[in-house]
């Protein structure tokens, strides 16, 4: 029978970081059963794992450990997991942040993106989604430098300021060109409305404006004017997302 990490007053942090090299996942969920699940998922996948239970000892471990990415719920022990990414970025830590919650309201995703997350998952969740989510953030944190992005069939060059689909050159405005890297940045991954605003638009509060919806139809009759490949599609009350297997 296995033994929780949790059991014997040992620290979860302490074993899970030996059999595998490089900067651990850091996964702050007071729920024993599912950190369990979430680490060996993570560690079957390559990915050394650290847990933690509370803020504080996630903000000491963020500190002192350099986690890769943070994987945080929302709630802990009565306290909220955002305030945990709220200190790390007023300190001037970037490190990529997945916050995991049973809160699964528009507003409430919305939040956790405003406090600093970059991404949001809602419980309950598949653990192969989990990892996959973590893996997109981990080639993020690496990505800082890249001078091209590739995605399906859709090419971008980063310096020449071009983008491909098929190898077909495609014309986009600025504007256009910089709403899909962001995209490009993110494949499969889930992107709201309030992040392209704040993030593409650099809106600092939430504005009443379809201008999200109008560039997103524009930049679908460039990549694709047959409207037959949907390269960026809506999630229904969320947001959209790139479909990377185009």
């Amino acid at each position: 029978m296995s033994i929780s990490p949790f059991e014997n007053g040992t620290r979860p942090s302490t074993r899970q970081t030996e059999a595998l090299p490089g900067p651990p996942v850091l996964v702050v969920e007071d729920g024993r059963d599912l950190a369990e699940e979430i680490r060996l998922e993570l560690q079957a996948s390559g990915h050394p794992v650290q847990l933690s239970e509370t803020v504080d000892d996630a903000l000491r471990t963020a500190r002192s450990g350099g986690p890769a990415v943070l994987v945080i719920d929302r709630m802990l022990h009565g306290e909220d997991g955002l305030s945990i990414i709220e200190t790390l970025r007023g300190e001037g830590n970037a490190t990529p942040a997945l916050v995991i919650s049973a809160l699964s309201s528009v507003d409430e995703r919305i939040n956790g993106l405003k406090a600093g997350g970059d991404d949001y998952l809602v419980k309950p969740f598949e653990i192969r989604e989990l990892t996959a989510r973590v893996e997109a953030l981990l080639r993020r944190r690496g990505d800082t430098r890249v001078t091209r992005l590739q995605v399906g069939g859709l090419e971008m060059d980063l310096v020449q300021r071009t983008v491909r689909c098929d190898g077909k050159l495609v014309d986009l405005l600025p504007r256009e060109f910089k709403l899909l890297e962001y995209f490009m940045r993110r494949p499969g991954q889930i992107v709201t409305r309030a992040m392209l605003l704040e993030d593409v638009w650099n809106f600092k509060f939430l504005a009443q404006t379809n201008v999200v919806d109008v560039q997103i139809g524009n930049l679908r009759r460039k990549l694709d004017p047959t409207g037959v490949r949907r390269f960026i599609v809506n999630i229904r009350a969320v947001g959209f997302k790139l479909n990377a297997d185009h």
